[in-house]
């Protein structure tokens, strides 16, 4: 066997690092070399240019330009090498295939390395189809799919490794599931500012997502805590790399909650070797959609209302626009448009020609394919052209601009906000449709006033975008589902949790979804990993997914704390402050339910603590730390020890609340604190001794 023991595998380490660091001195040779090329090449074009011809400037402009990519190529492949250098792998095999005389040693990391003089592959890239039954098999039978063809064969070893700054930390043979050992020790790792990659832990069920290729849309319902971001990141890196050179990082996009949570999600793909993917907002998309030309509120903000519950009929309206109902009356509504809001009138062209009503009624109907805004520049035309045609007419700019005011005009309504008004009365339903101020839309509005621009002028297609990622799914209407179907016909990952809606009069689960996508692929992940089994069962006991498995990892009891008053509360607050602060944890969330309550209690804390800070919604990066927050800006993060604070039964009541409490839990990694002042939520009545 090759590398017996653990001895060996040391041994072997120490070998490959050597290698690696001869690869980097010519690799940095090189880089220095050619940078000395460029140079050289554009002192000879400066001196030269009044003497050189045209075909010798294009000449050294090429040589330049050649250097360039050759350097960048050697470049990304140093930061390659540094990377290994630092964890050259974390895994091992042994396999077998089934004519094979012995088995091969099959070394995974993040990337691949080959001997630059043996030209051996010593370590293989996690995604190469190898690489797959590391994650999928233990010992014995086992397979994987390359080039088509399935090759099978015997794991005969497995090893898990832990290796930091080139330094093996440990090594375990792995004849149990990869679940249990390097798992836990990882999971029982303090947080970062920085989502990480999990290459060395990826899961069988979560490998299978990663891997899906077939899929036109996959849809990841993942419960609190079960990687579904990260994994959903770790599949586009899959796809980068198998995909090589017919897809890259600028065609992917993903549509983000919010800045906090694109920054800490921004560092995996960048670990894993690719670059950062085209980050937007839902806002900030339809926004560009209406041109910059419609003020509405953020989702928020929105939330923010409905938390606050200041505006009782906010909610039913929410509620009323998030059906797949909802959206069939819009298309039904584009019909009543196209068969009642078009009245064909005689047109008289340069006061001397004529078009009956006729002609231009027969021209408008037989554009029925077209959206109906582009039927009207296409009927002008026609009329202009039988002018032309007939009378041999000889119009000016002028004429055919007149031409066409004139056939708009036959069309009721002359802007789109007219018409998505018009709407809510061709329901009988006027008293849906609110503006919050006088110039700006409820946000349940924008996507549909979209969606009816789509239907009217047509879609602006984005053919730019080959694959795009939508986290937090069940935050999305059926109708901003079927804005992004028009705007986006590429492949598209689609991932969140419908337990951890923060509006669930506006949530979507994996079925919906799929109504909006037929053919649509839904996988699940019901292992939550974020959080101790303590602190899960209690989670679960405000929200209960019958789906959830905790995995076995156990911690403190999670505290819930009654005081007398607000000050007592405060007080209870800044003691864990105190401690956190000489515990060794990286991470401190103090969850509120509101922003403004966030707001007040940071305003409290803040003159004595200079190192505690607030999440708003204009806040673009999460930082290690204490840091006061809201629920809904808290998803998708995590923290070592998390207070949520003020559960009275004032501030969380009703099913709104129920969300926001679990999804405020849901964010500990190691430790929970729940307190409350006077009266506690009735949503804690299994916690509190009667």
């Amino acid at each position: 066997m090759f590398n017996r023991t653990e001895q060996d595998e040391r041994g072997f380490l120490t070998a490959v690092i050597l290698k690696l660091q001869d690869t980097l001195d010519r690799l940095n040779g090189n880089i220095q070399g050619v940078s000395s090329d460029v140079k050289a090449f554009k002192a000879y074009l400066w001196e030269h240019q009044s003497d050189m011809d045209h075909v010798e400037k294009v000449s050294v402009r090429e040589s330049i330009t050649q250097a360039a990519l050759t350097g960048e190529s050697a470049v990304e492949r140093r930061k390659r090498i540094l990377k290994l250098m630092d964890t050259p792998w974390f895994g091992r095999i042994d396999f077998k295939e089934k004519k094979a005389q012995k088995e091969r040693p099959i070394y995974v990391g993040i990337h691949n390395y080959t001997d630059d003089v043996s030209r051996q592959i010593i370590i293989y890239d996690w995604r190469a189809p190898v690489s797959s039954m590391f994650y999928d098999y233990e010992l014995g039978q086992a397979q994987y799919e390359v080039m088509g063809e399935t090759i099978e064969g015997l794991i005969e070893l497995k090893r898990q490794f832990r290796i930091r700054q080139g330094r093996m930390e440990y090594m375990l043979e792995s004849s149990l599931n990869i679940h249990d050992e390097v798992l836990q020790k990882e999971l029982s790792h303090t947080s970062d500012e920085k989502m990480k990659n999990i290459v060395a832990t990826i899961q069988r069920d979560q490998n299978a997502i990663i891997r899906n290729d077939d899929a036109l849309v996959l849809i990841i319902q993942g419960v609190a805590g079960s990687g579904k971001t990260s994994i959903a990141l770790h599949r586009i890196a899959f796809l980068l790399y198998k995909h090589k050179g017919e897809i890259s990082s600028n065609d992917i996009m993903i549509i983000s909650p919010n800045k906090v949570f694109a920054d800490y999600i921004s560092n995996v793909l960048p670990e894993l070797g690719e670059e950062k993917i085209r980050e937007i907002g839902f806002e900030a998309l339809m926004d560009q959609q209406l041109n910059g030309k419609v003020k509405f509120q953020s989702f928020f903000e929105q939330v923010s209302e409905v938390i606050e519950d200041k505006h009782p009929d906010v909610s039913e309206r929410i509620a009323f626009k998030a059906t797949f109902d909802f959206v069939n009356q819009m298309r039904r509504y584009l019909t009543h448009i196209e068969n009642n809001y078009f009245e064909a009138n005689d047109v008289g062209v340069a006061h001397r020609y004529f078009v009956p009503r006729a002609f231009v009624g027969k021209r408008f109907q037989g554009y029925h394919r077209l959206p109906l805004a582009r039927r009207f520049e296409r009927v002008a035309e026609d009329i202009v052209a039988e002018m032309r045609f007939r009378h041999q007419a000889d119009l000016k700019a002028a004429d055919v601009n007149r031409v066409k005011a004139d056939v708009r005009k036959m069309f009721r309504h002359t802007t789109i906000q007219q018409l998505y008004s018009d709407f809510y009365g061709w329901m009988g339903k006027p008293e849906m449709f609110k503006k919050r101020t006088r110039n700006v839309l409820e946000y349940a509005d924008v996507a549909p006033m979209v969606y009816l621009k789509m239907l009217f002028e047509g879609a602006q297609i984005n053919t730019e975008v080959k694959h795009l990622l939508v986290d937090e799914m069940q935050d999305y209407t059926p109708i901003q589902y079927a804005v992004l179907a028009k705007l986006f016909p590429c492949k598209k990952t689609i991932l969140g949790d419908a337990s951890q809606s923060v509006n669930p009069y506006s949530s979507s689960n994996s079925a919906d979804i799929e109504r909006v996508f037929p053919g649509a692929v839904s996988m699940q992940l019901n292992t939550s990993y974020r959080s101790t089994f303590e602190i899960t069962d209690f989670a679960q006991n405000i929200s209960r997914n019958v789906d959830l498995v905790a995995i076995e990892r156990h911690g403190q009891k999670v505290e819930v704390e009654a005081y007398k008053n607000t000050a007592a509360e405060t007080e209870g607050i800044l003691n864990e402050i105190t401690d956190f602060r000489t515990s060794g944890d990286n991470t401190l969330g103090i969850i509120c339910k509101s922003q403004k309550q966030a707001d007040a209690l940071y305003a409290l804390l803040r003159p004595d603590n200079r190192d505690v800070y607030v999440l708003t919604s204009e806040s673009v990066a999460f930082l290690n730390g204490i840091v006061i927050t809201t629920a809904y800006l808290a998803k998708g993060l995590e923290f070592d020890r998390v207070m949520v604070v003020h559960v009275t039964d004032k501030n969380y009541h009703n099913e709104v609340d129920r969300s926001m409490l679990y999804v405020a839990c849901t964010r500990a990694m190691h430790q929970l604190k729940v307190s409350y002042v006077k009266k506690p939520s009735p949503l804690l009545d299994f916690a509190i001794e009667k």
